[in-house]
């Protein structure tokens, strides 16, 4: 089927204040470029009454709700992948209305080269705002108790070994006289934090009974909390847009780069497409499932297969490895709704034939 040229293609260069549209006819012609701001009310105002046409922006902070609120509009919508549109970054006159003008022409040619991206839906995105404010909250504690022992050491004092949930209750008996004016505003800081970390951990629990209950599912693998499995079902929304499991390490950014030319293929580093939270707590999950309370399972004799080969980082790349393959075993938990057995491919290896 040959791809007809739409009526009217849009392309739109969202900015925070205004955003600019340039406008092309079937037959490439410019017939209107502009701005207007980027409020809901005005894009309702521009385009509610305007005939159906194909408009084009580009990911990032406000493309979520305008591609929604586009789409309820009748248009047609592509959210293009900043990654693929080097005609733009690579663009030595680069400016707002230039970036408009690439996103409608090549829409109008062939939506396939943005390679479109599917926004998520507004309540899966507010489920993902509780995590990632948590996650917020989580790397400022550590980068205070991380402050507080810099400071300590300095004065030649040491804080005791302790997690960071439990800082703020061990560290004040060893606090220097010194340093009580610099440091104790931190403690109470870091104690607030850890409550507010507390009670986003208690919505997220109320997130997962209420709304997502495969996250139980995906909970059967040690390592794999209610943070991780909650980030992974909204990332992934539907384990039916992948054919096969294998494809969501890809999605997600942990599989190499390719650059092959000729006879060479170079070992190059992982994509890091996609979520980098989901990303990172998954590296986190393979971290334990490594470490040394981690029990015994395939993933685990999986990272420590890499890890013995040796060579330049090979604890970290056994990491990322044991991560994107996780990613997949939760993809298949999900989509068959099975039960986890941790030496599943150990247990079904057939015994070697005797001599």
């Amino acid at each position: 089927m040959k791809n007809v040229l739409p009526q009217r293609t849009v392309g739109m260069d969202l900015g925070d204040r205004y955003s600019y549209l340039h406008i092309l006819d079937q037959l490439g012609e410019c017939v209107e470029e502009g701005r207007l701001r980027t409020t809901p009310q005005a894009m309702t105002h521009r385009f509610g009454a305007a005939p159906a046409a194909r408009i084009v922006i580009e990911a990032g902070t406000h493309s979520p709700w305008v591609s929604r609120l586009l789409d309820s509009l009748g248009h047609e919508v592509f959210v293009a992948n900043p990654r693929r549109l080097r005609a733009i970054y690579d663009n030595d006159a680069k400016s707002d209305r230039v970036d408009a003008e690439y996103l409608a022409r090549i829409g109008r040619l062939d939506p396939k080269l943005l390679r479109g991206i599917q926004h998520r839906s507004e309540e899966t995105q507010a489920c993902l705002a509780v995590i990632k404010a948590r996650d917020t909250l989580v790397r400022t504690r550590t980068r205070l108790v991380v402050h507080c022992r810099g400071m300590a050491k300095a004065l030649g004092t040491r804080f005791p070994t302790c997690s960071t949930a439990s800082f703020h209750r061990k560290a004040p008996e060893h606090v220097p006289l010194a340093l009580r004016p610099a440091l104790a505003p931190l403690l109470e800081m870091i104690e607030q934090i850890t409550t507010a970390i507390r009670a986003y951990d208690r919505e997220i629990e109320a997130i997962i009974d209420a709304k997502h209950p495969e996250c139980r599912t995906l909970q059967q693998v040690t390592g794999v909390g209610s943070v991780t499995s909650l980030t992974f079902a909204l990332v992934i929304e539907d384990p039916a847009r992948f054919r096969k499991s294998r494809d969501v390490g890809a999605y997600i950014g942990m599989v190499p780069r390719r650059q092959d030319s000729g006879d060479s293929t170079p070992q190059l580093r992982i994509t890091k497409a996609g979520d980098p939270l989901l990303r990172r707590l998954l590296v986190q999950s393979a971290a334990y499932i490594l470490g040394p309370h981690g029990p015994d399972s395939d993933l685990r004799r999986y990272g420590e297969r890499i890890a013995a080969r040796g060579g330049k980082n090979a604890r970290k790349r056994s990491r990322v490895a044991v991560a994107r393959k996780l990613a997949v075993i939760l993809h298949r938990l999900w989509a068959s709704d099975a039960t986890y057995e941790p030496l599943y491919n150990s247990n079904t290896e057939e015994p070697p034939i005797a001599a």
